[in-house]
């Protein structure tokens, strides 16, 4: 007779506490919310500048 093994894996998952989950939902909310506002209340020229100057910090050469 053939023998067969069944071998089981037990996983065990580490449950994260809801008050870590509440502040960092809060958190991705404000940010979100910020660079939302922040970009739709600044002016053009300072996300031109903004996008410029990055690319220049990056080393991508713009002009």
């Amino acid at each position: 007779m053939a023998h067969s093994a069944v071998s089981t894996r037990s996983t065990s998952v580490s449950a994260i506490p809801v008050s870590d989950r509440l502040v960092a939902g809060i958190l991705a909310l404000l940010l979100g919310s910020f660079l939302i506002f922040g970009a739709g209340f600044a002016h053009s020229s300072v996300l031109h500048d903004t996008a410029h100057d990055v690319r220049h910090a990056n080393g991508f050469p713009c002009h």
